[in-house]
C-alpha cells in the first residue's frame, strides 16, 4: 500500500512518514502543492494525506484538479483546527475524510486505515480469505491461526493482494504500489515474492492467470 504525503511542516510530513512506513507502508513525500499535485496526477496511490495550505497551490486546488481528472483515490485533508470552512471547502472538493490540527498521528492513521479499506470495499478492520486473516489495524497476517512471520515486502504484497481479493493484480500494478518513486522497480521480483508468500500460506490461495498477473482468493469461491 502506498500514500503520498503533501505537507508544507516538515517536521510533521517526517512524523507522519516514520509512523506509516512503520505500519507497513510505501511513503512519497512532498512539500508543496505544486509537486503533490503532480505525483497525485503521475503516480498510483492507495491514499493521499493533503494539507490545505499549501504553498505554491493550496490543497483545496490540487484536490479539485484531481477529481475533474477522474481520480479517485482517497484523500485525508488536514485541516486548521478551528476553520470549520476548510474542512467544508475540502469535503465539497472530493475529500473523503479530515483530521484538525493539532491531531495524534495514531488517529491519522487510523482514518487512513479505514479509507484505504472503503475503497476496496472492506468494512471490518479485519480481512479473511479461507485460513488467512489480515489485521489492518495491528499490520499483522495469521494463517490457520498462527502468527505469520513476513517480511515488509511479503507483508505489503498480501495486503494489497487481500485488500484486492478475487481480482486479477498485474505484475506492473504490484510493483506500483510496493515501492516508492525512487525505487529501482523490477517487476520480475514479485515472483519471487509470491514464491515466499505461497510457501507461508499454502500455493492454493494466489493463482498465476496467465499473461495477467495473480489473483488471490479461497479455494472453492469459483471465479
Amino acid at each position: 500500500m502506498r500514500i503520498l504525503i503533501i505537507e508544507d511542516d516538515v517536521n510533521l510530513n517526517r512524523q507522519l512518514a516514520e509512523a506509516l512506513k512503520e505500519a507497513g507502508y510505501v511513503v512519497d513525500q512532498a512539500y508543496d502543492g505544486e509537486e503533490g499535485h503532480y505525483l497525485g496526477d503521475a503516480e498510483p496511490y492507495d491514499a493521499i494525506i493533503l494539507d490545505i495550505g499549501l504553498p505554491e497551490m493550496d490543497g483545496i486546488t490540487a484536490l479539485e484538479r484531481w477529481r475533474a481528472d477522474g481520480k479517485t483515490m482517497p484523500v485525508l485533508i488536514l485541516t486548521a483546527r478551528d476553520r470549520w470552512s476548510d474542512k467544508v471547502a475540502g469535503i465539497d472538493a472530493g475529500a473523503d475524510d479530515y483530521v484538525a490540527k493539532p491531531f495524534h498521528v495514531q488517529e491519522v492513521l487510523a482514518r487512513i486505515r479505514a479509507l484505504i479499506r472503503r475503497a476496496a470495499g472492506h468494512a471490518s478492520s479485519e480481512i479473511v480469505c479461507g485460513p488467512v486473516r489480515l489485521d489492518t489495524k495491528g499490520s499483522k497476517a495469521t494463517v490457520g491461526g498462527v502468527a505469520l512471520k513476513l517480511t515488509s515486502h511479503e507483508f505489503r504484497l498480501l495486503s494489497y493482494l487481500m485488500h484486492h481479493m478475487g481480482q486479477v493484480v498485474s505484475r506492473t500494478e504490484l510493483v506500483e504500489h510496493m515501492y516508492d518513486q525512487d525505487f529501482d522497480r523490477d517487476s520480475n521480483t514479485i515472483e519471487v515474492f509470491i514464491g515466499r508468500l505461497r510457501k507461508k500460506i499454502g500455493n492454493d490461495l494466489i493463482e498465476t492467470v496467465r499473461g495477467l498477473g495473480y489473483r488471490m482468493q479461497a479455494p472453492g469461491n469459483g471465479h
